[in-house]
């Protein structure tokens, strides 16, 4: 059995995320630690919400990537942003990335007062299963 992804009529249906999804009994899951806007050296890569979630973005699939997945097998992502935000810059940056695939993770967003790192806006974790 495959990961199913549930959108069921009645719901709201969105090319940014899925309603529910269904893991295949033994899947291979790998849990992503929450990702920043930060480089390799740990460096902020900008003040800026839309820079610092595309890094983000692109930090999580570096992972996803070191275990030989890609985007596809996120199946939830976790986004904890600033208060005071603008969650469409966010959303470009993960639109511009997934582009048009089909059955996108499940995605919660919850606004935070702030970071335990100063300058921080952005921080987001995943769930991904692994062929």
């Amino acid at each position: 059995m495959d990961v199913q992804h549930l959108n069921p009529d009645g719901l709201h249906k969105s090319p940014a995320f899925s309603q529910a999804i269904i893991l295949p009994p033994g899947a291979s899951t790998m849990i992503i630690g929450g990702q920043n806007g930060v480089d390799d050296t740990g460096a902020l890569v900008s003040a800026e919400f839309g820079e610092q979630a595309a890094r983000a973005i692109d930090n999580m699939i570096v992972i996803l990537q070191a275990a030989g997945a890609g985007l596809e097998a996120l199946v939830k992502m976790t986004i904890f942003m600033k208060d005071g935000e603008d969650m469409r810059a966010g959303f470009g940056a993960w639109m511009a990335r997934w582009g048009a695939r089909p059955n996108p993770p499940a995605i919660s967003v919850i606004n935070v007062p702030g970071f335990a790192r100063p300058g921080v806006l952005i921080e987001i974790e995943g769930l991904a299963v692994l062929k």
